[in-house]
């Protein structure tokens, strides 16, 4: 078995399936960028995660999200071309992303600190 470790960005969002057993499976590609400048150049993975997890992380899967991705390396072949994928043991979903709106509620704790702009950074996972 080959683990690899992947840093990348979504290309598209992530589209989920489902067997013929009816076991979900969450698709969806990453852009992992390498060299600088005039050398720098992009290979794509396509990313499987089975099972009730990807069931969930479906909406927060969307494209231009950076994730890191663990798990086992293959590739495939089609029209003479190959495809590198990763049937992913582990997604972590990281920061920097696209700013979400405040909720209209306004809510502070015993502090006075703002509750309502402490949660648009929480997932639930």
């Amino acid at each position: 078995m080959k683990i690899i470790t992947l840093a990348g960005t979504i290309g598209k969002d992530a589209v989920l399936r489902r067997t013929q057993a009816g076991e979900p499976i969450l698709g969806f590609s990453v852009a992992v960028d390498d060299g600088y400048g005039e050398n720098k150049s992009t290979m794509w993975f396509d990313i499987a995660l089975w099972g009730k997890r990807g069931q969930s992380l479906e909406p927060h899967l969307k494209k231009g999200t950076k994730v890191t991705v663990s798990g086992e390396f293959g590739q495939r072949q089609h029209e003479n071309k190959t495809y590198f994928t990763c049937r992913a043991s582990d997604i972590t979903i990281q920061g920097g992303g696209e700013r979400r709106e405040k909720p209209a509620t306004d809510r502070h704790d015993s502090y006075g600190n703002d509750l309502a702009g402490a949660m648009n950074d929480y997932l639930p996972f």
